[in-house]
Protein backbone atom coordinates (compact mmCIF):
# COMPACT_ATOMS: atom_id res chain seq x y z
CA UNK A 1 0.00 0.00 0.00
CA UNK A 2 1.10 3.23 -0.60
CA UNK A 3 -0.06 6.70 0.82
CA UNK A 4 0.22 10.42 -0.81
CA UNK A 5 0.19 13.21 1.50
CA UNK A 6 -0.68 16.29 -0.10
CA UNK A 7 0.35 19.35 1.79
CA UNK A 8 -1.31 21.98 2.21
CA UNK A 9 0.59 25.59 4.11
CA UNK A 10 -1.22 28.76 4.76
CA UNK A 11 0.09 31.67 2.60
CA UNK A 12 3.12 29.99 1.31
CA UNK A 13 1.92 29.01 -1.87
CA UNK A 14 3.97 25.60 -1.75
CA UNK A 15 3.12 22.51 -2.62
CA UNK A 16 4.74 18.95 -1.65
CA UNK A 17 4.25 15.54 -2.54
CA UNK A 18 5.28 12.91 0.09
CA UNK A 19 5.31 9.20 -1.03
CA UNK A 20 5.29 6.68 1.69
CA UNK A 21 6.91 3.31 0.04
CA UNK A 22 6.58 1.10 3.07
CA UNK A 23 3.25 1.17 5.01
CA UNK A 24 4.15 -1.87 7.40
CA UNK A 25 7.14 -0.49 8.32
CA UNK A 26 7.33 1.53 11.50
CA UNK A 27 7.64 5.38 10.91
CA UNK A 28 7.81 8.28 13.31
CA UNK A 29 8.36 12.36 12.35
CA UNK A 30 9.45 14.41 15.00
CA UNK A 31 9.11 18.38 14.17
CA UNK A 32 10.16 20.41 16.11
CA UNK A 33 10.86 24.25 16.86
CA UNK A 34 14.68 24.56 16.20
CA UNK A 35 16.40 27.27 16.35
CA UNK A 36 13.99 30.19 16.44
CA UNK A 37 14.86 33.52 13.20
CA UNK A 38 15.24 36.85 14.59
CA UNK A 39 14.45 40.25 12.29
CA UNK A 40 17.78 41.79 11.96
CA UNK A 41 17.64 45.56 13.92
CA UNK A 42 20.97 47.20 12.37
CA UNK A 43 21.19 49.29 9.64
CA UNK A 44 18.12 50.98 9.24
CA UNK A 45 16.34 47.86 11.04
CA UNK A 46 14.81 48.74 14.43
CA UNK A 47 13.14 51.80 11.92
CA UNK A 48 12.11 49.24 9.72
CA UNK A 49 10.92 46.36 11.48
CA UNK A 50 9.71 48.59 14.67
CA UNK A 51 8.50 51.81 13.59
CA UNK A 52 7.38 51.49 10.07
CA UNK A 53 5.64 48.19 10.52
CA UNK A 54 5.13 47.34 14.47
CA UNK A 55 1.83 49.72 15.40
CA UNK A 56 3.05 49.37 19.26
CA UNK A 57 5.87 50.57 18.58
CA UNK A 58 5.34 53.36 16.39
CA UNK A 59 2.38 54.33 19.11
CA UNK A 60 5.25 54.05 21.88
CA UNK A 61 7.67 56.33 20.35
CA UNK A 62 5.02 58.96 19.20
CA UNK A 63 3.68 59.12 22.33
CA UNK A 64 6.73 59.60 24.20
CA UNK A 65 8.70 61.65 21.82
CA UNK A 66 5.33 64.56 20.86
CA UNK A 67 4.65 64.69 24.87
CA UNK A 68 8.51 65.52 25.61
CA UNK A 69 8.57 67.74 23.03
CA UNK A 70 5.29 69.32 24.69
CA UNK A 71 7.53 70.17 27.47
CA UNK A 72 9.21 73.78 26.67
CA UNK A 73 12.90 74.42 27.88
CA UNK A 74 14.25 77.43 30.44
CA UNK A 75 16.98 79.09 30.60
CA UNK A 76 18.76 79.52 33.84
CA UNK A 77 21.42 82.24 34.35
CA UNK A 78 23.18 81.75 38.19
CA UNK A 79 20.36 79.56 39.10
CA UNK A 80 17.64 82.38 37.81
CA UNK A 81 15.35 82.07 35.19
CA UNK A 82 15.77 84.25 32.02
CA UNK A 83 12.53 86.05 30.52
CA UNK A 84 14.56 87.15 27.79
CA UNK A 85 18.05 85.58 26.60
CA UNK A 86 19.71 85.15 22.81
CA UNK A 87 19.37 81.41 23.61
CA UNK A 88 15.40 81.28 23.80
CA UNK A 89 15.27 83.05 20.30
CA UNK A 90 17.48 79.78 19.11
CA UNK A 91 15.58 77.39 20.93
CA UNK A 92 11.83 78.27 19.46
CA UNK A 93 13.36 78.66 16.15
CA UNK A 94 16.49 76.26 15.99
CA UNK A 95 16.74 76.56 11.85
CA UNK A 96 14.86 77.44 8.83
CA UNK A 97 12.51 74.03 8.69
CA UNK A 98 11.92 73.53 12.04
CA UNK A 99 10.46 75.21 15.46
CA UNK A 100 11.43 73.99 18.19
CA UNK A 101 8.75 71.89 19.41
CA UNK A 102 9.70 69.82 16.09
CA UNK A 103 13.09 69.90 16.12
CA UNK A 104 12.66 67.72 19.46
CA UNK A 105 10.26 65.70 18.40
CA UNK A 106 12.79 64.37 16.13
CA UNK A 107 15.60 64.41 18.52
CA UNK A 108 13.14 61.93 21.07
CA UNK A 109 11.82 59.69 18.10
CA UNK A 110 15.57 59.04 16.77
CA UNK A 111 16.58 58.42 20.12
CA UNK A 112 14.10 56.09 20.86
CA UNK A 113 14.40 54.26 17.77
CA UNK A 114 17.89 53.74 17.48
CA UNK A 115 19.44 54.89 20.79
CA UNK A 116 21.42 57.53 19.68
CA UNK A 117 20.38 61.31 18.03
CA UNK A 118 22.51 64.02 16.91
CA UNK A 119 22.65 67.33 16.72
CA UNK A 120 24.99 69.59 15.07
CA UNK A 121 25.40 73.71 14.91
CA UNK A 122 26.14 76.70 12.57
CA UNK A 123 27.68 79.65 13.33
CA UNK A 124 27.60 82.74 11.32
CA UNK A 125 30.63 84.61 12.61
CA UNK A 126 31.04 83.73 16.05
CA UNK A 127 27.22 84.23 16.83
CA UNK A 128 25.30 80.84 17.00
CA UNK A 129 22.63 80.47 14.30
CA UNK A 130 21.44 77.62 13.47
CA UNK A 131 20.92 73.87 15.08
CA UNK A 132 20.16 70.88 13.02
CA UNK A 133 19.07 67.44 13.77
CA UNK A 134 21.14 64.34 11.81
CA UNK A 135 19.73 61.25 10.74
CA UNK A 136 21.86 58.56 12.73
CA UNK A 137 21.54 56.07 10.16
CA UNK A 138 23.64 58.23 8.39
CA UNK A 139 25.95 59.19 10.92
CA UNK A 140 29.51 57.03 11.79
CA UNK A 141 31.80 58.13 14.22
CA UNK A 142 35.76 57.83 14.58
CA UNK A 143 37.21 57.07 18.10
CA UNK A 144 40.69 57.21 19.70
CA UNK A 145 42.57 54.68 20.75
CA UNK A 146 41.07 55.09 24.25
CA UNK A 147 37.49 54.85 22.39
CA UNK A 148 36.64 58.70 23.17
CA UNK A 149 34.78 60.06 19.93
CA UNK A 150 37.15 62.73 17.60
CA UNK A 151 35.22 63.15 14.93
CA UNK A 152 31.43 62.65 13.18
CA UNK A 153 30.96 61.57 9.80
CA UNK A 154 27.30 62.48 8.43
CA UNK A 155 26.83 61.22 4.76
CA UNK A 156 24.37 62.30 2.45
CA UNK A 157 23.41 61.54 -0.62
CA UNK A 158 25.31 64.43 -1.78
CA UNK A 159 28.50 64.55 -0.07
CA UNK A 160 30.01 63.37 3.24
CA UNK A 161 30.86 66.15 5.96
CA UNK A 162 33.41 65.64 8.80
CA UNK A 163 32.04 66.80 11.98
CA UNK A 164 35.39 67.79 14.43
CA UNK A 165 34.94 67.20 18.75
CA UNK A 166 38.62 68.04 18.96
CA UNK A 167 37.82 71.91 19.39
CA UNK A 168 36.83 74.60 21.32
CA UNK A 169 32.85 74.25 20.68
CA UNK A 170 32.53 70.53 19.74
CA UNK A 171 30.31 70.67 16.31
CA UNK A 172 28.12 67.58 17.25
CA UNK A 173 26.34 67.03 20.16
CA UNK A 174 25.52 63.01 20.62
CA UNK A 175 22.90 61.94 22.68
CA UNK A 176 22.78 58.07 23.59
CA UNK A 177 20.96 55.61 25.49
CA UNK A 178 23.00 53.48 28.15
CA UNK A 179 24.59 50.35 26.27
CA UNK A 180 26.99 47.56 28.34
CA UNK A 181 28.16 46.32 25.03
CA UNK A 182 28.86 49.47 23.37
CA UNK A 183 31.27 52.64 24.07
CA UNK A 184 29.91 54.60 21.72
CA UNK A 185 26.71 53.74 20.17
CA UNK A 186 23.53 53.37 22.41
CA UNK A 187 21.23 50.43 22.81
CA UNK A 188 17.58 51.48 21.76
CA UNK A 189 14.32 50.01 23.55
CA UNK A 190 13.58 48.81 20.19
CA UNK A 191 16.25 46.22 20.09
CA UNK A 192 15.87 45.44 24.12
CA UNK A 193 11.98 44.14 22.66
CA UNK A 194 13.27 42.99 19.78
CA UNK A 195 12.33 39.08 20.38
CA UNK A 196 8.67 40.72 21.63
CA UNK A 197 8.61 42.97 18.57
CA UNK A 198 9.10 39.51 15.80
CA UNK A 199 6.59 37.58 17.73
CA UNK A 200 4.09 40.41 17.58
CA UNK A 201 5.13 41.51 13.51
CA UNK A 202 4.92 37.28 13.14
CA UNK A 203 1.65 36.69 14.58
CA UNK A 204 0.03 39.39 11.75
CA UNK A 205 1.51 38.21 9.24
CA UNK A 206 0.97 34.41 10.06
CA UNK A 207 -2.78 35.78 10.75
CA UNK A 208 -2.68 37.37 7.16
CA UNK A 209 -1.51 34.16 5.50
CA UNK A 210 -4.41 32.43 7.52
CA UNK A 211 -6.74 34.93 6.11
CA UNK A 212 -5.30 34.50 2.32
CA UNK A 213 -5.45 30.34 2.50
CA UNK A 214 -9.25 30.85 3.48
CA UNK A 215 -9.02 31.04 6.90
CA UNK A 216 -7.72 26.87 7.06
CA UNK A 217 -5.10 25.91 8.98
CA UNK A 218 -2.41 23.69 7.48
CA UNK A 219 -3.31 19.98 6.59
CA UNK A 220 -2.53 17.25 4.29
CA UNK A 221 -4.57 15.11 1.84
CA UNK A 222 -4.13 11.45 2.26
CA UNK A 223 -4.51 9.17 -0.07
CA UNK A 224 -4.68 5.63 0.90
CA UNK A 225 -4.78 3.30 -2.35
CA UNK A 226 -5.14 -0.54 -2.35
CA UNK A 227 -2.30 -2.60 -2.97
CA UNK A 228 0.17 -1.31 -5.75
CA UNK A 229 -2.44 1.34 -6.68
CA UNK A 230 -1.03 4.99 -7.02
CA UNK A 231 -2.30 7.89 -8.59
CA UNK A 232 -1.22 8.79 -12.27
CA UNK A 233 0.03 11.64 -13.10
CA UNK A 234 -2.79 13.27 -14.73
CA UNK A 235 -5.10 12.57 -11.55
CA UNK A 236 -1.86 13.87 -9.21
CA UNK A 237 -2.58 17.36 -11.35
CA UNK A 238 -6.27 17.33 -11.30
CA UNK A 239 -6.04 17.12 -7.80
CA UNK A 240 -3.40 19.85 -7.54
CA UNK A 241 -5.78 22.14 -10.02
CA UNK A 242 -8.87 21.66 -8.40
CA UNK A 243 -7.24 23.09 -5.09
CA UNK A 244 -5.15 25.79 -6.32
CA UNK A 245 -8.10 27.02 -8.32
CA UNK A 246 -11.19 26.38 -5.84
CA UNK A 247 -10.07 26.17 -2.07
CA UNK A 248 -7.22 29.03 -2.18
CA UNK A 249 -7.48 32.20 -1.12
CA UNK A 250 -9.85 35.08 0.93
CA UNK A 251 -12.54 35.41 -2.26
CA UNK A 252 -12.86 31.03 -1.80
CA UNK A 253 -12.95 30.92 1.83
CA UNK A 254 -15.71 28.43 3.51
CA UNK A 255 -16.04 25.89 0.69
CA UNK A 256 -16.92 22.76 1.19
CA UNK A 257 -14.37 20.16 0.12
CA UNK A 258 -15.51 17.27 -1.95
CA UNK A 259 -13.10 13.95 -1.57
CA UNK A 260 -12.91 11.60 -4.18
CA UNK A 261 -12.72 7.86 -2.77
CA UNK A 262 -9.37 7.58 -0.91
CA UNK A 263 -8.96 10.41 0.35
CA UNK A 264 -8.97 12.25 3.97
CA UNK A 265 -8.00 15.61 5.02
CA UNK A 266 -5.73 15.40 8.07
CA UNK A 267 -5.56 18.55 10.04
CA UNK A 268 -1.67 19.08 10.59
CA UNK A 269 -1.40 22.58 12.07
CA UNK A 270 -3.14 24.32 15.22
CA UNK A 271 -5.88 26.60 14.95
CA UNK A 272 -6.05 30.36 16.03
CA UNK A 273 -8.16 28.79 19.23
CA UNK A 274 -4.96 25.85 20.15
CA UNK A 275 -2.50 28.64 19.87
CA UNK A 276 -3.99 31.14 22.23
CA UNK A 277 -3.46 33.72 18.94
CA UNK A 278 -4.68 36.86 21.33
CA UNK A 279 -3.45 36.14 24.44
CA UNK A 280 0.05 35.96 22.92
CA UNK A 281 0.03 38.91 20.78
CA UNK A 282 -0.98 41.35 23.79
CA UNK A 283 1.48 39.09 25.94
CA UNK A 284 4.23 40.43 22.83
CA UNK A 285 2.62 43.95 23.17
CA UNK A 286 2.72 44.32 26.87
CA UNK A 287 6.54 43.44 26.75
CA UNK A 288 7.16 46.14 23.97
CA UNK A 289 5.35 48.25 25.76
CA UNK A 290 7.15 48.28 29.03
CA UNK A 291 10.73 48.40 27.02
CA UNK A 292 9.48 52.09 26.02
CA UNK A 293 8.23 52.81 29.65
CA UNK A 294 4.76 53.39 28.40
CA UNK A 295 1.61 51.65 30.71
CA UNK A 296 -0.22 49.53 28.51
CA UNK A 297 -3.68 50.90 29.81
CA UNK A 298 -2.61 54.10 27.85
CA UNK A 299 -2.49 51.55 24.72
CA UNK A 300 -5.75 49.89 24.87
CA UNK A 301 -3.68 47.03 25.74
CA UNK A 302 -5.48 44.31 27.62
CA UNK A 303 -3.80 42.44 30.72
CA UNK A 304 -2.87 43.19 34.15
CA UNK A 305 -3.06 46.40 34.61
CA UNK A 306 -1.78 47.53 37.64
CA UNK A 307 -3.23 51.42 37.95
CA UNK A 308 -6.37 51.95 39.31
CA UNK A 309 -7.46 54.80 36.69
CA UNK A 310 -6.39 56.31 33.52
CA UNK A 311 -5.28 59.26 36.07
CA UNK A 312 -2.63 57.16 37.69
CA UNK A 313 -1.71 55.52 34.33
CA UNK A 314 -1.07 59.08 32.51
CA UNK A 315 0.76 60.55 35.67
CA UNK A 316 3.56 57.51 35.72
CA UNK A 317 4.17 58.00 31.85
CA UNK A 318 5.13 61.48 32.96
CA UNK A 319 6.52 61.09 35.98
CA UNK A 320 8.64 57.62 35.20
CA UNK A 321 9.17 58.03 31.24
CA UNK A 322 8.97 61.44 29.71
CA UNK A 323 10.15 63.73 32.64
CA UNK A 324 13.36 62.25 33.21
CA UNK A 325 13.98 62.08 29.10
CA UNK A 326 13.73 65.73 28.98
CA UNK A 327 15.64 66.81 31.86
CA UNK A 328 18.53 64.58 30.43
CA UNK A 329 18.29 65.83 27.06
CA UNK A 330 17.89 69.28 28.84
CA UNK A 331 21.62 69.31 30.67
CA UNK A 332 23.61 67.85 27.67
CA UNK A 333 21.98 70.12 25.52
CA UNK A 334 22.66 73.06 28.13
CA UNK A 335 26.60 71.71 28.35
CA UNK A 336 26.88 71.88 24.79
CA UNK A 337 25.77 75.03 24.20
CA UNK A 338 27.55 77.06 27.60
CA UNK A 339 30.12 77.01 24.81
CA UNK A 340 28.39 79.83 22.76
CA UNK A 341 26.62 81.18 26.00
CA UNK A 342 28.33 81.40 28.51
CA UNK A 343 29.60 78.57 31.46
CA UNK A 344 26.82 80.04 33.82
CA UNK A 345 23.59 78.86 31.20
CA UNK A 346 21.97 75.94 32.06
CA UNK A 347 18.73 74.70 30.45
CA UNK A 348 16.04 72.75 32.44
CA UNK A 349 12.29 71.29 31.99
CA UNK A 350 9.58 73.93 32.37
CA UNK A 351 7.49 72.13 34.59
CA UNK A 352 5.21 74.78 35.85
CA UNK A 353 4.24 74.74 32.03
CA UNK A 354 2.72 71.16 32.34
CA UNK A 355 -0.90 70.78 33.68
CA UNK A 356 -0.69 66.90 34.78
CA UNK A 357 1.52 68.41 38.00
CA UNK A 358 -0.74 71.00 38.86
CA UNK A 359 -1.68 69.40 41.83
CA UNK A 360 1.59 68.50 42.87
CA UNK A 361 3.11 72.02 42.00
CA UNK A 362 0.06 73.64 44.50
CA UNK A 363 1.28 71.57 47.26
CA UNK A 364 5.24 72.49 46.60
CA UNK A 365 4.23 76.13 46.49
CA UNK A 366 2.09 76.15 49.60
CA UNK A 367 4.61 73.77 51.67
CA UNK A 368 7.54 76.40 50.44
CA UNK A 369 5.32 79.53 51.78
CA UNK A 370 4.44 77.99 55.19
CA UNK A 371 8.06 77.96 55.55
CA UNK A 372 8.45 80.58 58.62
CA UNK A 373 12.53 80.21 58.81
CA UNK A 374 12.60 81.29 54.93
CA UNK A 375 12.79 84.75 54.06
CA UNK A 376 10.69 86.37 51.20
CA UNK A 377 13.61 85.90 49.01
CA UNK A 378 14.84 82.76 49.29
CA UNK A 379 11.31 81.36 48.87
CA UNK A 380 11.58 83.13 45.37
CA UNK A 381 15.17 81.56 44.77
CA UNK A 382 14.09 78.63 45.75
CA UNK A 383 10.95 78.51 43.04
CA UNK A 384 13.36 80.09 40.50
CA UNK A 385 12.62 83.90 41.01
CA UNK A 386 14.97 86.91 41.44
CA UNK A 387 14.91 88.78 44.95
CA UNK A 388 13.23 91.94 45.19
CA UNK A 389 14.73 95.13 45.92
CA UNK A 390 12.38 95.78 49.18
CA UNK A 391 11.14 92.30 51.16
CA UNK A 392 8.51 94.18 52.89
CA UNK A 393 6.56 94.25 49.34
CA UNK A 394 6.28 90.77 49.58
Amino acid sequence: MKRFLYWLKPGLGSRQMLEQKNANAGLIAFHGGGVPSWSMFENGGSARNGFCRNPVVYRCVSMISETAASVPLKVCEDRLDCDEHPLLDVLARPNMRQSGAKLLESLYAHLLISGNAYLTRIHLGDDLREIHVLDPQKVSVTAEEQGWPVEYTYASKQERTVYRQDRERPEVLHLSLFNPLNETDGLSPVSAAHMALDIHNSASAWNKALLDNSARPSGALVYASAAGENLTDDQFNRLKGELEEGYTGAGRAGRPMVLEGGLDWKSMGFSPRDMDFLQAKNGAAREIALAFGVPPMLLGIPGDNTYSNYREANLAFWRQTVMPLVEKTARDLGIWLSADFGPDITLAAATDHVSVFASEREMHWNRIDRASFLTSDEKREILGFSPLEDDDVA
